[in-house]
């Protein structure tokens, strides 16, 4: 067997041992969010709070600027700022994961991988305290139960898929760039408006077509058109597909090459 090969089956098996410990970063994630509103009366309700008042603020408001009904524009808006909200804190938590997690690393036998599924779980713990707004807002505004909602799940795994392996690929190079931490934040503040977060495709007309070149919109219409009873465009499918195995390949790439260091850099 080659060297290369010995490598790839040495990081895939890493990997493996991290993923399939799921009772200790699913354990770790759960106690993240305790710890974070421990002594608060409310807990994590605070998330569900603080988006709730957001939403109610935002929505008849940015209604009227766009001149959309309101019953058309709050479920958009809501499912936008969810989901949004999930990725960011995400892809910011994952720039931070090796770092954060040094002294877990530093322990003879610990897989990094399991400190990207502890960020991952931990994200999902909060989506699902603002994923329930989501509930009120359909039944008031009139959105029908369809078997095309079961689309959701799917388009769920491919986002979770491809967080992993950003979580996995900035974790790294922000444990070896510290700079890069900013730039990616800064680049998500930016992303935010030339994503459909607030407003729709359709209101720019013959130009729609660049948001094909964002792939945070493409993840977003495959998890929000689902609620809303529509279906993804088969151009946003062909585009994840390609996103999606570029993504997990530099993510394998960088891990079995930069694994065995990050003791070192952090």
């Amino acid at each position: 067997m080659s060297i290369a090969n010995r490598q790839l089956n040495s990081a895939w098996s890493d990997w493996w041992a991290g993923t399939r410990n799921a009772e200790l970063w699913w354990t770790l994630a759960w106690y993240d969010v305790v710890l974070r509103y421990r002594r608060s009366m409310l807990g994590p309700l605070w998330l569900t709070l603080s988006t709730g008042a957001l939403l109610v603020g935002m929505g008849p408001l940015y209604a009227t600027l766009f001149k959309v009904p309101v019953g058309t524009f709050f479920p958009h808006l809501t499912l936008g700022i969810i989901f949004w909200t999930f990725f960011t804190a995400t892809i910011n938590d994952g720039c931070a994961v090796f770092i954060n997690g040094a002294q877990y690393l530093k322990q003879p036998g610990f897989s990094p991988s399991a400190l990207v599924w502890r960020s991952l779980a931990r994200n999902c713990l909060q989506l699902a305290h603002t994923i329930v707004l989501y509930l009120p807002v359909a039944i008031w505004a009139g959105i029908p139960l369809s078997p095309r909602m079961l689309l959701f799940l799917p388009g769920f795994a491919i986002v979770i898929i491809n967080l992993h392996a950003l979580t996995l690929t900035l974790g790294i190079i922000c444990a070896r760039f510290r700079d890069v931490a900013q730039i990616v934040a800064s680049m998500l503040q930016l992303l935010m408006f030339l994503t459909p977060v607030f407003w729709f495709p359709s209101s720019l007309p013959g130009r729609s077509h660049a948001i094909l070149y964002n792939p945070l919109a493409q993840l977003l219409d495959v998890v929000r058109l689902p609620l809303l009873g529509d279906l993804p465009a088969p151009g946003t499918i062909r585009f994840l597909m390609a996103f999606t195995a570029l993504n997990v390949a530099i993510a394998a790439a960088v891990y079995r090459l930069n694994r065995r260091h990050l003791v070192y850099w952090v």
